[in-house]
């Protein structure tokens, strides 16, 4: 009778202890799922349906946790288990970086997938898109290319270099040759942004199984512009942020691209396009190079105050010429973001120069941003 009391005493408390861990300093609703972005095997974060994030991290030790996420920052609450909760506001649509602070530090959420951002590795979460986000998931019953890791020598700055090179399916069908994009990331992102953050091969293969893009290679480079900007002189066309992968692109770069895989090596067939920063290189580098480059795309490019009549040797100026050698150039950016690219679309209109400008509704300085202008942007090239 002793040993069956004893037994049933723990049994007593285990029930109660779990009882007590299972009260949390949260209320999480039954709708809450799990997203795309959470390492799997993990409870959290999650996301319910009312667009709020909702964080737990195990720190027993911890005086201070706080969640730090779109520009505000959220304190965690201890729960009687020893780990730290929080909830967030809504948040829009797309991806967002994300951090836990502990003490002053940011540290990765170890529960949530890693992305490059921020000038370093950082924590991600997708708060998903209804039906009208299936253009940069993959779908069933439609081909898909290959997202190839690639190293490559660079003479220019004498070292080994990192790009990723999206191929189309049919790329490993046959002998056909196809025209190529040079796609830059933001600064502060790598050349893993387009793909992981940006999703571009799910676009890229969903746009060419519609018959809205040509099947075309996609090639995306660091572009020098992972370290934080130290300032200097911003000026289009006199920038040094980023400029010294210019010779690199130039020199070492579609040369090689050109060398290990069946492209069209013509201006008529290679385009450049990036976002934010990104977007201030592809002007820097085509409107110095347009006798290698034939389309052009910024994405909430970050070209602020250019004269248009000016700038880059005037080259807008002499419009009639410039829509010659430039058979698209497309510029987009989010509503909210005031990067004042529709003005800049208005001015290159006045002086005559052919443009494209797309406004993303509702979107701010974020990938969804870009995922919405890469989409409006890739069905024009090439034809």
């Amino acid at each position: 009778m002793i040993r069956i009391t004893f037994l049933a005493a723990m049994l007593l408390t285990m029930v109660v202890w779990n009882v007590k861990a299972a009260v949390l300093p949260i209320d999480i609703p039954a709708d809450a799922f799990i997203p795309e972005t959470t390492v799997p095997g993990n409870d959290f974060p999650k996301v319910d349906n009312q667009r709020r994030a909702y964080f737990r991290i195990n720190a027993p030790e911890a005086n201070k946790v706080v969640v730090d996420i779109c520009g505000k920052k959220y304190d965690m609450q201890k729960g009687e288990d020893g780990r730290w909760y929080a909830v967030t506001d809504p948040l829009v649509v797309g991806f967002h970086y994300y951090f836990i602070n502990i003490g002053g530090v940011n540290f990765i959420d170890p529960a949530t997938e890693t992305f490059f951002g921020c000038n370093r590795e950082a924590g991600g979460i997708e708060i998903p898109e209804g039906a009208e986000g299936d253009y940069y998931r993959p779908q069933q019953g439609i081909a898909h290319g290959q997202v190839r890791s690639i190293y490559y020598y660079a003479n220019a700055t004498n070292e080994w270099r990192h790009a990723m090179v999206y191929t189309p399916a049919e790329y490993e069908n046959g002998k056909k040759r196809y025209p190529v994009l040079y796609l830059q990331h933001g600064m502060g992102e790598d050349e893993t942004g387009w793909s992981k953050q940006g999703h571009m091969q799910h676009i890229m293969d969903n746009l060419i199984a519609s018959k809205q893009a040509v099947p075309m290679i996609v090639v995306m480079e660091s572009g020098d512009i992972k370290a934080p900007f130290r300032g200097g002189d911003n000026r289009q066309g006199r920038s040094q942020y980023g400029a010294s992968f210019y010779k690199v692109l130039i020199n070492d770069l579609i040369p090689y691209i050109d060398s290990n895989y069946r492209t069209l090596t013509d201006r008529d067939n290679r385009a450049m396009a990036g976002l934010s920063w990104g977007g201030h290189q592809t002007f820097d580098v085509v409107l110095a190079n347009m006798d290698k480059f034939a389309w052009m795309g910024a994405f909430s490019g970050a070209i602020f105050g250019l004269d248009v009549k000016t700038a880059y040797d005037g080259v807008f100026a002499k419009s009639e010429e410039f829509n010659k050698k430039i058979h698209y150039l497309f510029l987009s950016c989010g509503s909210e973001e005031n990067f004042g690219t529709e003005r800049l679309a208005s001015s290159l209109r006045e002086l005559g120069v052919k443009v494209d400008f797309y406004e993303s509704p509702g979107t701010h300085h974020e990938w969804l941003t870009w995922r919405r202008g890469f989409k409006e942007f890739v069905p024009h090239l090439f034809k």
